[in-house]
């Protein structure tokens, strides 16, 4: 059983319909799914992707409008990446955060690729990193009129795992997950261990997870721009329900086989408290709507559809129509 890199990233916002601004008309991308948090129906989940909402290139919002703030800690996801084509499309969005005031940082070398620091207006910790096409395939640009294919995000790029201690997470991902490592780079911060870099699938930034040391922060206080899961890739459904035997036989709880409709999950922790999705590549989010017309409706799975006029009900409106 192989995973084939980073399937999806969720997190949390406390404002849907700036989510949504900042993700479509800032960073170019395409809500590819506007539907529930579907353990808890009264919150939106919006799915923001490439054109056609391949895998491995979705970031995940569950809208929780009384979220409070973040404070940044260890046992977190503590930064997703996304994938631009080359540095001259690193260059556009520098240009682009200066003109649109995105609090972002220079260009700067890490694990030998030009990367480029920024935050949403929540403060979620991203990054943008240029991926040279070698490893795990680019996704189908969105076209934007001010962002082109060549400037475009075409996937997501490395989560960077914060925690106290590196070897129970190294373990996971190598004897449970198939991670290898790829390597390391200094930390940004001062007497502190290098950042490990692990990959799996065929390489590059969408199939790598950094793990930097930490044992100077608090647990974090997740809240509004926070990180809630990284998913993982299961390219078969035949090797699904292997994955949930594999890990119930080495000792970890998990959510069991479930159903998301537009993908099927198994959820667990691994030992510093980060929660992990496993997530099959199909069926893909054209299970119910059209390609061309993705996102533009609420979309309900079948086991959610009989209380459609129920869940619309608890839905406060949004001003995003696509």
């Amino acid at each position: 059983m192989k995973l084939a890199g980073i399937h999806h990233v969720s997190a949390i916002t406390a404002d849907a319909d700036k989510n949504h601004d900042f993700f479509t008309r800032i960073l170019g991308m395409r809500l590819v799914k506007k539907t529930v948090n579907q353990d808890s129906t009264s919150s939106y989940h919006l799915f923001y992707a490439d054109a056609k909402g391949t895998p491995g290139t979705d970031m995940t919002y569950f809208d929780i409008p009384m979220a409070g703030r973040t404070y940044p800690g260890v046992s977190s996801i503590s930064n997703t990446g996304f994938r631009v084509k080359n540095e001259d499309a690193l260059k556009f969005w520098k240009e682009r955060f200066t003109k649109l005031e995105v609090p972002h940082d220079e260009i700067k070398d890490k694990f030998g690729r030009k990367t480029l620091y920024f935050e949403d207006f929540e403060g979620s910790r991203l990054m943008l990193v240029v991926d040279d096409g070698k490893g795990i395939p680019y996704g189908e640009a969105w076209v934007k009129e001010e962002i082109s294919a060549e400037n475009a995000i075409v996937g997501l790029g490395p989560v960077k795992l914060t925690v106290r201690k590196a070897k129970p997470t190294e373990k996971v991902l190598t004897e449970i997950l198939g991670f290898t490592l790829a390597g390391s780079y200094p930390s940004d911060v001062a007497d502190m261990p290098e950042v490990l870099v692990y990959t799996i699938g065929a390489g590059g930034p969408a199939g790598e997870v950094h793990i930097e040391t930490r044992t100077d922060l608090p647990p974090e206080r997740p809240g509004r721009g926070s990180v809630h899961h990284v998913a993982f890739r299961v390219p078969t459904m035949e090797d699904y329900p292997k994955w949930e035997e594999l890990l119930r036989s080495k000792g970890f709880v998990t959510s069991g086989l479930v159903d998301r409709y537009y993908f099927k999950s198994i959820y667990f922790r691994e030992p510093n408290g980060i929660l992990y999705e496993l997530a099959t590549d199909e069926p893909g989010f054209n299970s119910d709507e059209p390609l061309e017309s993705l996102g533009e409706s609420l979309a309900l799975p079948p086991f959610l559809e009989p209380r459609r006029e129920q869940i619309e009900a608890k839905l406060r409106p949004l001003s995003i129509n696509k």
